[in-house]
């Protein structure tokens, strides 16, 4: 028993342990999967991905693995929508891990890396889009690790999936979804 319990300890505070349950109406967020580098080139624009940092091949199998995850943590509760930010590399990340479901862009979880003084207006409007939803089934967000950690406290890595259930104040964090590995 004495060596059981830091083991169990260890398992609950992992960000991998698998145990919460999600049900209809709640949210997971994911930061897109791997892409290198950081931020953006100068001069990106969105609607052109040649001008963005993008996933890499180890990247797109991760989101792939992403979606197979959830989809069999989930069981029989369904995903009930994908929305990402407009940046390529979430849209190719949500298209890849849910491909059965149609990927809407939403301005609100678009990154604010490189502009931080929109920070404060954009988590509030996600704000306001993640507590009107209900279900059916969890909605996923796909979106920059600026935006997940403005809106649960986590700071995730790439392909981290964070889950939040709608309380009657803000959101409550439920837990952490690791990263499916990616091989070398």
């Amino acid at each position: 028993m004495k060596r059981a319990l830091p083991c169990l300890l260890a398992l609950c505070l992992s960000p991998c342990a698998w145990s919460l349950e999600l049900r209809d109406g709640d949210v997971v967020l994911y930061r897109h999967a791997l892409a290198p580098g950081g931020g953006d080139p100068p001069g990106f624009r969105l609607g052109d991905c040649s001008t963005q940092r993008n996933l890499s091949d180890a990247g797109r199998d991760q989101a792939r693995r992403l979606g197979q995850a959830l989809r069999e943590r989930l069981g029989t509760v369904a995903v009930g929508a994908v929305w990402a930010s407009p940046w390529c590399r979430t849209l190719e990340t949500a298209r890849l891990a849910f491909p059965g479901h149609t990927t809407q862009p939403q301005a609100a979880f678009a990154s604010f890396f490189e502009q931080p003084e929109r920070e404060a207006g954009q988590l509030d409007e996600a704000r306001r889009l993640l507590s009107a939803w209900r279900g059916p089934g969890v909605l996923v967000v796909v979106t920059h690790q600026v935006n997940v950690t403005g809106l649960s406290g986590v700071f995730p890595a790439a392909g981290e999936g964070v889950a939040l259930r709608r309380t009657t104040g803000p959101h409550a964090l439920l837990g952490r979804l690791a990263p499916p590995a990616v091989p070398d």
